[in-house]
């Protein structure tokens, strides 16, 4: 794994603290501009934080360090961002594959039937017969809608569609997802 340099002054957080935004899919340009695939409807809200921070997905300890946020702007379903640490293309094309976040504290609470992705992860998925279906293991982007990644470890995931015919309702509290879709489908 190759390792961003990073300031020695940049603070670090633990993922738990961290809600992803994106992923770096590669360099842009010849002065260390990435590209980034988000993970939310209005990524360019996010080129209003003063700082993004960046972290391996999967490390142990998984921690992130915070970098400055140059620019922001849209390129067609990308962004490209310019950050701090990230001075030239050869730093760039060593965050290939890292992802980028904020902590949960600088993102806006979500609407109503709104979520965070990393706010879904985890939660029980429960069917209208009360029948456990899994946990949500990750969420797939595709041009009509997200899907939720649904499993149990055992069985084969499942993929649910995340529209309202199919998701009844979500309750962070109780840690549950309740929809309409049957074990066996």
């Amino acid at each position: 794994m190759l390792e961003v340099p990073l300031p020695e002054s940049a603070g670090s957080l633990a993922p738990a603290d961290i809600v992803v935004l994106g992923k770096i899919v590669g360099p842009y340009g010849l002065r260390g501009a990435v590209k980034v695939h988000p993970f939310a409807d209005d990524p360019l809200l996010w080129a209003r934080l003063p700082n993004w921070w960046v972290g391996h997905e999967g490390s142990t300890p998984g921690l992130w360090r915070q970098t400055r946020l140059l620019n922001c702007k849209a390129h067609g379903d990308m962004l490209i961002a310019q950050l701090e640490c990230l001075p030239d293309r050869n730093a760039s094309e060593t965050a290939h594959g890292m992802l980028v976040g904020v902590p949960r504290a600088a993102l806006p609470p979500a609407g109503k039937n709104e979520y965070y992705w990393a706010d879904l992860i985890g939660l029980d998925v429960v069917n209208a017969r009360g029948q456990l279906l899994g946990r949500v293991l990750g969420l797939i982007e595709t041009p009509a809608n997200a899907v939720l990644r649904v499993g149990d470890g055992e069985q084969a995931e499942q993929l649910l569609p995340f529209v309202a015919t199919v998701i009844l309702d979500v309750d962070r509290v109780a840690g549950k997802v309740h929809v309409d879709w049957e074990a066996d489908w």
